[in-house]
């Protein structure tokens, strides 16, 4: 296979089956890119337009798929600092601290994470959907802290997304939530959708509406009037940790939306400054999308949520 500028030029290879995943194999793009490029009228086999990605593939066919350059993101890129865990030419892993926003929305046009791994990557980003932006396959909440995983080719965007998808990948959280849930160790399951009261909020739902939803949990630490806790989450919904522990009457500390934090704990976030829920996301694994290796990583406690626990066990 050879390339002139932004055309590659090659021949179906031998195992044939659907064009799309074929021409995917061939070039190295992904089927979605492929699909995609298709529709513009941007791939031909054997010097005619190719349109249906469902057609079977020939092999020895030739084709040539003309890439057009990826546009600039929306997004600027900023220099801003970043705790870069790992990093390969297809993904990078960030541990994210509380308080950055991970993608630009109308309340935070910069400054967020996507701004600054679009300066981090320059140079280093395939056009994902066609552009030149970092593929954001999952997200954690502005005040919690953690571990995060963003694509930075389409090969990878595509397999991490199958990964969350089919709830493959391993997730572990730490919480430090009011009381003592009971039992211990036990699964919080429900479908989450938003709330039909609050649009800001995530709320348990009835099945057949919204999200099904599962939660490991563990107590690893009984605190003052509180607990340490693991969450492994089976599934990964918008704010699941926090909607399935609110649901047992066990609301995260310093959690603005779920619940109320308990009186007697109260001024002891004020005292010591915390005012975010006491949620990190600790444990990251999953099928390295491209090189076909596990890969687990491993975050300690940022120093807020360690003050607090230290505090606690007083």
């Amino acid at each position: 296979m050879g390339a002139n500028e932004n055309i590659i030029h090659g021949e179906i290879g031998s195992q044939g089956g659907r064009l799309d995943k074929a021409l995917a194999e061939a070039s190295g793009l992904s089927r979605e890119r492929i699909k995609a490029l298709m529709g513009e009228g941007r791939v031909t086999l054997g010097g005619k337009p190719a349109s249906q990605a469902s057609l079977k593939a020939v092999p020895g066919t030739p084709f040539a798929i003309d890439v057009p350059q990826a546009a600039p993101a929306e997004a600027v890129a900023q220099d801003l600092p970043l705790d870069v865990v790992y990093e390969d030419e297809d993904l990078i892993v960030i541990d994210k601290p509380a308080g950055l926003v991970v993608h630009p929305a109308a309340g935070n046009p910069d400054g967020t994470l996507v701004n600054a791994l679009l300066h981090h990557c320059r140079g280093h980003l395939s056009g994902i959907g066609g552009v030149a932006r970092p593929g954001i396959v999952h997200r954690i909440d502005k005040d919690t802290s953690g571990l995060l995983v963003v694509a930075k080719t389409d090969r990878a965007h595509e397999g991490l997304a199958a990964q969350f998808a089919d709830h493959s990948i391993e997730r572990a959280y730490r919480a430090v939530v009011a009381g003592r849930p009971t039992p211990s160790v036990g699964t919080v399951k429900g479908a989450i959708a938003r709330s039909s009261t609050n649009r800001k909020k995530m709320a348990i739902v009835e099945d057949g509406r919204g999200k099904h939803a599962v939660t490991h949990y563990r107590t690893l630490e009984a605190l003052k009037g509180a607990s340490l806790i693991e969450c492994r989450l089976e599934t990964g919904r918008t704010h699941q940790v926090r909607v399935h522990m609110s649901s047992m009457g066990n609301v995260l500390l310093g959690d603005p939306v779920y619940g109320r934090t308990p009186s007697a704990i109260r001024p002891l976030l004020q005292e010591l400054g915390f005012f975010r829920q006491a949620l990190h996301a600790a444990e990251l694994g999953f099928l390295h999308p491209v090189k076909k290796e596990r890969v687990h990583f491993i975050s300690p406690l940022p120093d807020d949520m360690r003050t607090l626990i230290d505090e606690l066990r007083h």
